[in-house]
């Protein structure tokens, strides 16, 4: 990792404002993200609260962040994987189910955040430290701000090119329905206690993908 491309201040903040996230990310795990207290960021973090305000005006502004550098890793990997399709999406919801084991906070924090927003938040630019020290390798994508409509738009319109999706439902409404299952099947999945939430997924993922047929199953 090249530390020169980078003045110095520019890169300690970067470093700081990455250490805030990675101790987020550390601290939350069964807990909602508002009963995580910003002292105990700041400790694991090695910084004061003063710094914590600089960088983060409020303390939601770190979840929103933690949203960011997620969704544009998993953009990375569906393009270093050239996922297609449904492919793609069940990559983004097998991400979701894994991370939940290990943060089994952090999305239904995420999902209360959005509610009392009424809105999807702005993801926040990142500066080229930080989006080298995230995503080394990849800094074209990584600087992308990552749009998760335009991500599932792409992965059904490849579906439908690919004869992937259910006759007579179009992008759009795939696009709305997977906006659906990615929040509204992650909370059955919670209310019914499932012991994970992906199974939950594939259950309404088949709602909208055709099925290869016995024919087509042996072309292949």
């Amino acid at each position: 990792m090249n530390y020169t491309l980078f003045p110095l201040r520019e890169l300690k903040k970067a470093k700081t404002k990455i250490a805030l996230f990675q101790a987020s990310m550390s601290l939350i795990g069964d807990q909602m993200f508002r009963d995580v207290m910003l002292d105990d960021i700041c400790r694991q973090a090695e910084v004061s609260r003063v710094t914590f305000f600089k960088f983060f005006p409020k303390k939601e502004d770190l979840l929103v962040y933690t949203m960011r550098v997620l969704l544009t890793q998993w953009i990375i990997d569906i393009e270093e994987r050239s996922l297609r399709g449904f492919e793609g999406v069940r990559y983004i919801l097998g991400q979701v189910a894994e991370m939940s084991r290990a943060n089994h906070g952090l999305m239904p924090s995420l999902i209360a955040f959005l509610a009392e927003m009424n809105m999807h938040p702005k993801m926040p630019e990142l500066s080229q430290a930080e989006v080298h020290l995230l995503f080394e390798g990849h800094e074209e994508q990584g600087a992308r701000t990552p749009d998760m409509f335009e991500v599932f738009r792409k992965c059904m319109s490849e579906a439908e090119q690919d004869g992937q999706l259910k006759p007579g439902v179009s992008v759009l409404d795939a696009v709305q329905f997977l906006f659906t299952v990615f929040y509204g099947a992650f909370l059955t999945s919670r209310i019914y206690a499932a012991a994970d939430v992906f199974p939950v997924y594939e259950d309404h993922l088949k709602r909208i993908e055709k099925q290869q047929s016995k024919e087509e199953f042996s072309d292949e």
